[in-house]
């Protein structure tokens, strides 16, 4: 069997998975793609799925207009928020929740070349795992690669316009006092940590939302390897 076929083994694997077809059932169209076909058009897909959701969040109401990935308050302060809304403290809160999802709008536009550059080092392997993976597979693609890094960079941006508000620094000092009684672990530790993280969170979550349009729709995106690659596997 001709090993740059898409009906191989690994080929065949990433054309029924896609879309949750049989290789069988759609054998003209898909044996005329071969795995670099396969693995070039879920890369381009990808590429495409990063800049596209860098572009939808890294702008004003990116975040904050965006019910998907609208950054809460962290649930340490949501447990006392109606209590201080009721004593007058609800423009503080919602200052606060402006200055979080303000700060992942300006943070976001950084991501770009990283996540580009995850897309590049993505092999035939890769793209089987991102293709039978289930729905969080693209998120754990990017994840894995990107999430540290990304983090790092992220932080003193977040840091910058979350200082702004005075409610940040007082969250934090509880925060801390209650991560030192071992109340309170992980991001939420600070509201710098925890932007961050769900800043990540929501670039991750559009990244996958832009690549299931590709795939239902590929002939909108004007590229004839995507049309070439997903077409071919449309009912």
């Amino acid at each position: 069997m001709n090993r740059r076929r898409f009906g191989s083994f690994s080929a065949s694997l990433l054309a029924s998975s896609c879309l949750g077809l049989s290789a069988s059932a759609n054998a003209l169209s898909v044996n005329d793609l071969t795995n670099a076909q396969a693995s070039q058009g879920l890369k381009l897909a990808l590429e495409k799925g990063a800049i596209a959701a860098v572009q939808l969040l890294g702008r004003p109401d990116g975040f904050l207009g965006n019910d998907k990935v609208r950054i809460p308050l962290p649930g340490f302060l949501q447990d006392t928020a109606r209590l201080l809304r009721s004593f007058g403290q609800g423009a503080r809160l919602d200052e606060l929740i402006v200055a979080m999802n303000r700060a992942a709008e300006t943070a976001v536009p950084l991501a770009r070349d990283m996540l580009v550059g995850a897309v590049k080092t993505m092999n035939v392997k890769d793209a089987k795992k991102i293709l039978t993976g289930g729905d969080t597979s693209v998120t754990q693609f990017f994840a894995e690669r990107t999430r540290q890094p990304l983090g790092r960079k992220f932080l003193p941006v977040v840091a910058r316009v979350t200082s702004r508000v005075n409610l940040a620094d007082k969250y934090n000092q509880v925060a801390g006092k209650a991560a030192g009684m071992g109340l309170l672990k992980g991001d939420q530790t600070s509201i710098e940590q925890y932007v961050t993280a769900k800043t990540l969170d929501g670039i991750y979550f559009m990244i996958g939302e832009e690549e299931k349009k590709i795939r239902q729709d590929p002939v909108g995106t004007g590229s004839a390897l995507l049309q070439k690659v997903f077409g071919a596997l449309r009912p």
